[in-house]
């Protein structure tokens, strides 16, 4: 399968609504958090592996550790500039053999964000491929305004939720077909999704969705995965959370989590 080399660029995410860059985060990395998303499944049996979602972050050490790499942050600094905040982050890990969907959608549309200020990077944990479901885009769908979602039982699907297929021309879909430890960005409109998994490999993913300190988060509760990673805060926008410490035997061990550890 051919796999382009090139390094993605703000210009091709203005043009296209994605771009993507290559070889972000090195194996040792990528490895742990493969061995994050095992940890977490078995905390948490009662989620499905799709469902790994950001009320998991607050309390999770190498999660935040992993969210504030400066090589992920220095990516998002080229899209929302140098004062950054976290909103959200998601594991999406499709098992092998009976991996869910996820139907067409805008992300922007699930989001109580005021400007729709936000970039999302979606660090590829395993090889994601054709074959085991990766995400799949419409080039240039970013210029569409948001468009209104429908709630999906008709089919078993991660999000539970999909826009109208009417709206979308399948036939220009793009497979971002990545490896792991490459990172893909994309604009909040774009349309994108993704097949189930029926092959014999997890196709796993880590979806971060960082914006401007700038950006307000909408919401009547303390948002569950509100923090500042870079720069400085804006008085009155957001109350950010405070970096949780590692604690071992409730954390998962991980390279340099005794710079965590709180006194």
């Amino acid at each position: 399968m051919h796999r382009e080399r090139r390094s993605g660029s703000p210009e091709e995410f203005a043009g296209q609504g994605y771009t993507i860059y290559r070889d972000v985060i090195d194996a040792e990395l990528v490895a742990e958090a493969s061995g994050h998303v095992e940890w977490l499944a078995r905390k948490h049996p009662e989620l499905r592996p799709e469902q790994l979602g950001n009320r998991l972050v607050g309390s999770d050490p190498f999660w935040l550790r992993l969210v504030s790499d400066p090589r992920l942050l220095d990516i998002a600094e080229q899209f929302i500039g140098p004062d950054i905040a976290l909103f959200a982050s998601h594991y999406i890990s499709k098992p092998a053999g009976d991996g869910l969907p996820v139907l067409w959608h805008q992300d922007g549309s699930y989001w109580p964000l005021e400007p729709m200020e936000v970039v999302s990077l979606w660090l590829a944990i395993d090889d994601s491929t054709s074959e085991n479901g990766c995400v799949r885009v419409i080039p240039g769908t970013q210029e569409l305004d948001l468009q209104a979602l429908e709630r999906r039982d008709d089919v078993a699907n991660v999000l539970k939720s999909g826009m109208d297929e009417a709206a979308v021309d399948e036939g220009c879909a793009v497979d971002l077909v990545l490896r792991a430890g490459d990172v893909s960005i994309h604009h909040p409109n774009v349309i994108h999704g993704s097949s189930g998994n029926a092959s014999p490999h997890r196709r796993c993913g880590l979806t971060i969705r960082y914006i401007p300190t700038t950006t307000r988060i909408v919401s009547d509760e303390r948002w569950p995965s509100a923090f500042l990673l870079r720069g400085k805060g804006v008085e009155g926008v957001n109350d950010y959370l405070e970096l949780p410490g590692y604690i071992a035997g409730e954390h998962m061990s991980f390279a340099g989590c005794e710079a965590w550890v709180r006194p």
